[in-house]
């Protein structure tokens, strides 16, 4: 089992968001991956991004320039 440790966790609208989202991130090498949605955080899709905090201004950067659009974004044990 994984070490829970703090991590950004994005949501999305629809699951073809979060889908999309993945193969953006591996294009323009957003570390992350695809994880269910926390129990903690409520949705519109079961899916969301979870990547290092770090990684934030990055993402945000590239998910404006391909028109991908969050739910929300929160930092959580993940």
């Amino acid at each position: 089992m994984r070490k829970k440790e703090l991590k950004l966790v994005v949501t999305f609208h629809t699951t073809a968001d979060a889908m999309a989202m993945e193969k953006v991130c591996k294009k323009y090498q957003v570390s992350g991956r695809l994880i269910p949605v926390p129990r903690s955080i409520s949705a519109g899709c079961g899916l969301s991004w979870c990547t290092e905090l770090a990684e934030l201004n990055h993402m945000k950067d590239v998910m404006e320039e391909v028109g991908i659009e969050e739910e929300e974004m929160h930092e959580c044990m993940v």
